[in-house]
């Protein structure tokens, strides 16, 4: 279980990537104690997980000022994502201790395969798919040789689309007569993505492993530029219910692809 300082920036970050706090809003260390009920302590303990975050930052005299995660702050996010993922990759390839993940690999690969053949999408099916495809990702990351990768990546996590192995459905697709069918076929392309990747892997092509992982990576960023396409005032939640992003740190999937 959690620590209780822990606990509560889970709740502090929920209220602020929400929008509950206002950009530049000050937060009061009594206000957030009388809120929560607790001492002033993990109060503080909190505040400073947030600010290594990039989530609060210190004023000059006492106490903090919020600062909201922004639509563009996202996409950054997305694209850093995307180079470690590919680098990440690319170390694997040529890692020699390789063949001990690449059955990991391979099983996560062929359990989306079965998942997507069913030809369903209720959430139930979407929780497995996204748990085989977090499987995948963190398998490379972890596996890699360079733990900075994994830790740079788990420092944004906290932001959504960040979470390693993150899912996004445009559900405005899904709600069209052959959405599900579409939503499937994007789901084996980038299955088959992912497919390639474990190849070359496998084979050592590092060149490759690292060009198609940031080709993968990067449809993120492309969802991101169809949603700033749909609507001009794009705001982080929308996002949030485009990932089916969890804002307690377990698995729930809502809406999404590949």
């Amino acid at each position: 279980m959690d620590s209780i300082d822990t606990e509560l920036a889970t709740r502090i970050r929920n209220d602020i990537v929400l929008g509950v706090y206002s950009e530049a809003e000050r937060l009061s260390e009594a206000q957030l104690c009388e809120t929560h009920s607790v001492s002033r302590t993990p109060i503080r303990l909190a505040l400073r997980m947030l600010e290594r975050e990039g989530l609060i930052r210190r004023s000059e005299g006492r106490g903090y000022f919020v600062n909201s995660p922004t639509v563009g702050d996202i996409m950054q996010a997305v694209q850093v994502r995307g180079h470690l993922e590919a680098l990440a990759a690319r170390l694997m390839s040529q890692s020699d201790s390789k063949d001990n993940v690449l059955i990991r690999l391979e099983q996560a690969v062929d359990e989306l395969d079965r998942l997507i053949g069913l030809g369903r999408m209720d959430d139930q099916t979407l929780r497995d798919m996204q748990a085989q495809n977090a499987l995948f990702h963190k398998t490379i990351l972890d596996g890699c040789g360079n733990d900075f990768v994994s830790f740079t990546c788990n420092r944004i996590s906290h932001l959504p689309m960040l979470e390693v192995g993150s899912m996004v459905f445009d559900r405005q697709v899904l709600s069209q007569p052959d959405g599900i069918e579409r939503g499937l076929f994007r789901l084996k392309l980038g299955n088959s993505q992912h497919k390639v990747i474990f190849e070359a892997i496998q084979a050592g092509d590092a060149v490759r492993a690292e060009g198609v992982m940031r080709e993968h990576s990067n449809t993120m960023v492309e969802y991101i530029e169809v949603f700033e396409r749909r609507s001009a005032d794009l705001t982080v939640t929308d996002l949030i219910s485009y990932t089916g992003y969890d804002l307690n740190n377990t698995t729930r999937t809502n809406n999404g692809s590949i």
